[in-house]
């Protein structure tokens, strides 16, 4: 999916579905890192992920796969944000939580 911006330009995007976080990245994870992440997340950046996953994640856009990106909290470290294939959910998480 696209969409427009204000200076007309064409971004992508997808529907996060439901978004729900496990209770440790509730506990530990700041919450204007999880909005940030979810912001990038949903505009196809897909944080400090490797190459080939970057390729998968642009494959599953168009394939209906899952989605998953890497982010960094200034508190916590590592978080990861997952988008179900079917785009009903996603998921904000931290890497032991998995």
């Amino acid at each position: 999916m696209t969409t427009t911006d204000r200076e007309g330009k064409r971004e992508r995007t997808f529907p996060l579905g439901r978004i729900t976080l496990t209770a440790h990245a509730v506990n530990t994870i700041p919450f204007s890192d999880i909005a940030t992440g979810l912001i990038r997340h949903a505009a196809c950046d897909w944080g400090d992920i490797e190459e080939d996953d970057g390729y998968q994640n642009e494959c599953a856009l168009g394939n209906g796969l899952r989605l998953h990106s890497v982010y960094h909290s200034r508190r916590s470290g590592e978080f990861w944000v997952i988008t179900e294939s079917d785009r009903s959910a996603t998921t904000v998480l931290l890497p032991d939580d998995y």
